[in-house]
């Protein structure tokens, strides 16, 4: 997410101080993220590190902030900077988790924590990150932010193993996938974007449509994502094309191609999903999904939930801010990696 990708697609309607506000913010939360992964056990200390400055997005610590500022409402920068750490905490645990359950050697292009310093160092660093986010949330008190972001873990987790259970099915249902997608990776977008509001002690109108446009870029964000492992540039993405074909995981791209195969065709894909596929098969297959419409359809759902976003946050007071996050919703639509 780059101010010169935010300022095209913001089409005038921010000014360019304020985004380099929002580069600034989260430069300090970088700072902040440094100061709480520290550790007395080197270990975990290089493990955290590590995976810091593997780099990243840090959309979640920038919709904590963003939403706060959209509200209209005067709250604490110092107390929203260090939510937004703690949130980047727990998706920095998840990504460790997540590349030691996948076996991943790389990440954005880079070696994994677990390929250097191995599986149960990660599995067990991560765990610390999980921890001290947690002793961040209870010094910080607010209860109703406990709560969100609490359960917003437990679905991240559920979704993870329900997603686990579904590994290897071919034929599965498009409504399954889609809950998958809610739970793992836009509950927690929603709970960010919620935090944001109750650190600036909005009301509950203000409140809910703060986490229904979280819930909906979060759906639009890993859709994009399901895209990308088909079509996008490995160099940009930093791992190899159809990777959850590879690994038996059913995406919308595959969901929907289904539907247009014929009985020689289902039997070829059927075969290869999460077996041994070579490269030829492989662009054969993203082939017919570009070219009987999976990837439109997808891309079309991904753009009705941003639709979504959009319009839950259109009564909110107009602000740089507002437009700021009316922005990120479009550029997730956008992103290559």
């Amino acid at each position: 997410m780059t101010s010169p990708g935010l300022t095209v697609l913001s089409n005038g309607r921010i000014q360019p101080d304020q985004l380099s506000k929002v580069s600034e913010e989260v430069a300090l939360v970088e700072e902040e993220l440094y100061r709480q992964i520290n550790s007395q056990v080197e270990l975990v200390a290089n493990v955290s590190k590590h995976t810091l400055r593997a780099g990243g997005k840090r959309l979640r610590p920038a919709f904590v902030a963003l939403a706060a500022q959209a509200t209209g409402l005067e709250f604490s920068q110092d107390r929203a900077r260090l939510l937004g750490a703690c949130m980047e905490m727990i998706h920095m645990a998840t990504l460790i988790h997540d590349d030691v359950v996948d076996n991943s050697a790389t990440r954005r292009g880079k070696p994994t924590a677990s390929a250097i310093y191995g599986n149960t160092a990660s599995i067990l660093s991560g765990d610390v990150l999980l921890a001290k986010a947690m002793v961040l949330l209870a010094q910080d008190g607010d209860i109703d932010i406990i709560r969100c972001t609490s359960e917003a873990v437990v679905d991240m987790a559920e979704g993870e193993v329900r997603e686990l259970e579904v590994r290897g099915d071919f034929d599965l249902d498009e409504e399954v996938h889609l809950h998958v997608l809610s739970l793992k990776t836009a509950s927690f977008v929603r709970a960010c974007c919620e935090t944001g509001a109750l650190v600036a002690g909005a009301n509950s109108n203000v409140r809910s449509a703060l986490r229904t446009f979280g819930l909906h870029v979060g759906m639009a964000f890993q859709i994009v994502d399901d895209l990308l492992d088909y079509r996008g540039d490995k160099i940009k993405t930093g791992k190899p094309i159809a990777t959850d074909f590879r690994e038996g995981q059913a995406t919308l791209p595959l969901i929907y191609l289904r539907e247009t195969l014929s009985d020689a065709e289902t039997s070829i894909a059927r075969r290869r999903f999460g077996g041994t596929v070579n490269e030829d098969e492989i662009r054969m297959i993203a082939d017919w999904m570009e070219t009987r419409g999976a990837f439109d359809r997808a891309e079309t759902l991904a753009k009705d939930h941003v639709q979504i976003a959009l319009d839950a946050i259109r009564p909110l007071p107009d602000n740089d801010s507002k437009a700021l996050l009316e922005t990120v919703a479009e550029y997730v639509l956008l992103r290559q990696s």
